[in-house]
C-alpha cells in the first residue's frame, strides 16, 4: 500500500472500497443511462471516491476488494492496493475480508469502510468525519436519505462488524456503532444508486472522472 498520510503515518486510517464487477455495478441507474454507459458511470464513481479518499491527509493507504480486472487496474493505477474478493460473499463478506487483509499487514490498523460510489467525495469533509471516528471503537456515517450507510469504522484492535446494504443505518446502530452527526459533510453521504442521486451528486460537483464520463455521454 502506497502511504499518503503526511503526519503521524501509524495513526492514519486504511480504508477498505468494495468494489463489486462493473457488469452488475448500479442496475438501477440502466434506465436513465442504459447498460454500457452504467458500468462506466461505476468505474468513474469508484476512481474520483478512491483519489479523493488517497488525497485525504488522515488516510494512510486504500485496500480496494474487488475482481473486476478493469476495475483493479484503474484503481491500482491511482495508487490503491487491490485485494481480490476471495470469499465471494456479499458486500460485507468483502469488507471483512479487506479489513483482515489490512490488518495482515499493519495489525494495529485504524480501519473504515468506504462506499465506492461517492463521486463527489471531498478530502476535507472525508478528514472531518474520521477525526470524529477516531474518538469511537465503532462509528459510522448515514447516506443523504439516512437509511443506508456510506462509512463505518473501527478503531485498532476492534472488528469492522460491517452490516451494509439496505437499511443499514438501523443495523449499524443497533451493533452499537456510534452515528457520526456533522454539518457539512454531504459529499461523504451522497452515494449514487439513482438517476436523482446522481444529479444530487452533480450539484455537489463530482470528480473529473465521473464529470468528464457524464458529458461524453451528454455530448
Amino acid at each position: 500500500m502506497t502511504s499518503h498520510a503526511e503526519h503521524d503515518p501509524e495513526n492514519a486510517w486504511s480504508l477498505v472500497v468494495p468494489v463489486k464487477p462493473l457488469a452488475r455495478a448500479k442496475s438501477r441507474l440502466a434506465p436513465a443511462v442504459g447498460g454500457p454507459l452504467r458500468g462506466r458511470l461505476a468505474l468513474a464513481f469508484a476512481e474520483d471516491t478512491v483519489a479523493a479518499a488517497l488525497a485525504c491527509p488522515a488516510v494512510r493507504d486504500v485496500a480496494v476488494v474487488t475482481d473486476d480486472p478493469a476495475a483493479a487496474a484503474a484503481l491500482a493505477a491511482l495508487g490503491a492496493r487491490i485485494v481480490p474478493d476471495l470469499p465471494a460473499a456479499g458486500l460485507n463478506g468483502a469488507l471483512s475480508h479487506g479489513a483482515r487483509a489490512v490488518r495482515a499487514l499493519r495489525p494495529s490498523a485504524r480501519v473504515a469502510a468506504l462506499n465506492a460510489d461517492l463521486p463527489a467525495l471531498r478530502p476535507a469533509e472525508l478528514a472531518r468525519v474520521l477525526a470524529v471516528a477516531g474518538q469511537f471503537p465503532r462509528a459510522f456515517l448515514a447516506d443523504a436519505a439516512e437509511i443506508g450507510t456510506t462509512f463505518l469504522s473501527a478503531s485498532p484492535g476492534v472488528e469492522l462488524e460491517p452490516a451494509f446494504g439496505g437499511p443499514s443505518r438501523r443495523r449499524h446502530l443497533s451493533s452499537g456503532a456510534m452515528e457520526i452527526r456533522l454539518p457539512d459533510v454531504d459529499s461523504v453521504r451522497r452515494d449514487v444508486d439513482t438517476a436523482d442521486d446522481l444529479a444530487a451528486a452533480m450539484a455537489l460537483g463530482v470528480g473529473p472522472r465521473t464529470a468528464a464520463r457524464w458529458v461524453r455521454a451528454a455530448g
